[in-house]
């Protein structure tokens, strides 16, 4: 089986037999793309080898991207993810190709995560202007960030029909289309509360744009969603009128969510589920931020 033909036939499965995310798919498909140029003499699945194998590797560590810089560790990682769950597709449909457990992913180091302190955490809250057009909204989708941990993406996806305030939990559908729950604060339910108070429309969208606003708004709002990147924008500008040095993105609010519940003495698999990672080792890249209280524990026991 031709090698692109292969390719083209694994992204098809990805989308409509496993149902993976569009991200997911470009993704994949980026990687093997890289592959399939590298691999250009090798026309079919059948010749894929362990000195095919090992050369790509070689040629991931070299790679140059358009700005002079290598690859880190993590990217290069990602590309032979992609080509082992390429490779395990084949295996699965009966391809002969080469074995996709031979492939051994390089280690990375542990992954830092920065997170926001109680006092970081107010100032940023204390920076939106709530008598501006835009600041209950800023300020509830900053809550909402921190109370619930969703991902930015998440967030932007929410419809006002999912959260059920009265309860202060909701589903939501996640990486991998995973659904959990994530639950909402009474001090978050109350900000939320506020905004929505402000909205006399019917739309979908949890939040809304006010820069796509125009006269020809129709249906049900789609056009006035708010998007990853003005959110990521709304806490980039906050942050820096909070006067706080850290870079500040949605995402350091989802750790700052995680690392409060580790904090507090929630176990690390309750914090898994409610930040919706498949495996614990993701989560577990948080634990290194509860030094604090590991160290009580050892006060309090090592005699």
């Amino acid at each position: 089986m031709q090698l692109k033909d292969a390719i083209h036939d694994f992204l098809t499965h990805c989308e409509v037999g496993k149902y993976q995310s569009k991200k997911t798919i470009e993704n994949y498909n980026h990687y093997l793309k890289r592959f399939e140029k590298f691999a250009k003499e090798t026309r079919d699945v059948e010749s894929i080898h362990k000195g095919i194998i090992q050369d790509y590797r070689l040629h991931l560590h070299n790679y140059k991207t358009p700005t002079g810089e290598n690859l880190d560790i993590k990217t290069q990682q990602y590309h032979l993810i992609a080509l082992r769950a390429f490779l395990k597709y084949l295996a699965k449909n009966d391809i002969k190709t080469y074995a996709p457990e031979k492939i051994e992913l390089p280690k990375v180091p542990q992954r830092q995560v920065e997170a926001l302190s109680r006092e970081e955490l107010a100032d940023l809250y204390n920076a939106i202007d709530v008598t501006k057009r835009n600041g209950l909204r800023d300020l509830a989708m900053l809550h909402m960030l921190y109370s619930t941990g969703l991902r930015v993406s998440e967030l932007s996806n929410l419809n006002r029909e999912q959260v059920n305030m009265k309860k202060g939990e909701f589903q939501v559908r996640g990486k991998g289309r995973k659904l959990r729950i994530v639950f909402l604060s009474t001090e978050c339910t109350e900000h939320l509360g506020r905004y929505l108070e402000t909205r006399n429309d019917n739309y979908k969208p949890l939040f809304l744009s006010n820069s796509n606003r125009s006269k020809s708004d129709i249906g049900e709002g789609e056009n006035r969603r708010m998007q990853p990147q003005a959110i990521e924008r709304i806490v980039r500008e906050a942050a820096l009128r909070a006067n706080i040095i850290k870079k500040v993105t949605p995402h350091v609010l989802r750790h700052t969510f995680a690392t409060e519940l580790l904090r507090n003495g929630a176990d690390i698999r309750s914090v898994q589920e409610m930040l919706g990672h498949a495996s614990i080792t993701t989560t577990q890249i948080y634990t290194h931020l509860t030094n604090k209280r590991l160290k009580e524990v050892h006060e309090k026991f090592h005699k």
